[in-house]
């Protein structure tokens, strides 16, 4: 698959993969930077994409009323 295909699991895959290491790069710099603000809102950054990893997860499975997909007529 590439980026033009209309399968969001390429999509979601790929930007859970980006927030990721985003989150990992901000809780990785919270020990090189002194500032305490700063660190604050590196860690608060983290906390952010954590939680909209988790919707991206969520959706995938199913596990919210809001994405589950309504059943297929036959």
């Amino acid at each position: 698959m590439n980026e033009t295909t209309s399968d969001p699991t390429f999509h979601i895959n790929r930007i859970k993969g980006l927030m990721s290491d985003l989150r990992d790069h901000l809780r990785d710099d919270i020990h090189v930077i002194t500032e305490p603000k700063a660190q604050a809102l590196f860690e608060t950054s983290a906390e952010v994409l954590g939680g909209l990893i988790k919707a991206f997860d969520d959706y995938e499975e199913g596990n919210e009323e809001a994405w589950r997909r309504p059943p297929k007529r036959a």
